[in-house]
């Protein structure tokens, strides 16, 4: 049977959206700092041409690649997929969604918030682990905190060497600007959980 190409694949609204907003938003913020490509990409430790992708809209970076850039530009992760406008009532359908995922495809985030909308200092997301799963982490930005339920699966999540171990309905707290890890343990299930992300005040920073 032939595979199918992606060019086979019938449009992803989700998907486009975010493929432009990444976009706008590095390049936004790339030349509001004056920065070139090649700095940014010394900054974010993601190649010139990886950038040059993601921003000219040609590809969707994973997890951890956007991670990076967001660590690079200093700022919140969710100010890579979000642009302003006016705040509004708006319904997320799971069949509409659109998920980040790792290299390998077994972790996966969807945005529970709008890619369009204010600029936030808290974000939701829902996880998923597929079995035996694996994602590493980066420090995060400083003041950054991670609120985690585990809704179904174990879970070890890995703070900078000190090991959590979560069952379902447990949760955790976490100061992220250390490295990190979560881990599905089990060798048959999907981990499911949930991702409260809150930032510092750029005032708890820097005063």
């Amino acid at each position: 049977m032939a595979r199918t190409r992606r060019s086979d694949l019938p449009p992803n609204p989700q998907e486009d959206q975010l493929t432009r907003a990444v976009g706008l938003n590095l390049k936004r913020m790339r030349t509001e700092r004056g920065w070139s490509m090649d700095e940014l990409a010394t900054r974010s430790q993601v190649s010139k041409a990886m950038l040059h992708q993601i921003e000219i809209g040609k590809s969707v970076p994973t997890i951890s690649v956007a991670w990076r850039i967001a660590n690079g530009l200093k700022v919140p992760f969710s100010d890579l997929l979000t642009h302003a406008k006016a705040a509004t009532d708006v319904l997320l359908k799971r069949d509409e969604a659109k998920y980040l995922t790792n290299a390998s495809g077994s972790f996966s985030s969807r945005a529970l918030f709008p890619f369009d909308g204010p600029a936030r200092t808290a974000e939701f997301y829902e996880l998923r682990i597929k079995a035996g799963g694996v994602e590493k982490a980066a420090a995060h930005a400083h003041g950054t905190c991670e609120h985690l339920a585990l809704v179904a699966g174990t879970v070890e999540v890995d703070v900078d060497g000190t090991l959590h171990r979560m069952e379902a309905g447990d949760c955790l707290v976490f100061a992220a600007d250390r490295p990190h890890s979560y881990r599905n343990t089990a060798k048959d299930t999907d981990a499911h959980l949930f991702l409260m992300m809150t930032y510092a005040l750029p005032s708890q920073i820097h005063g």
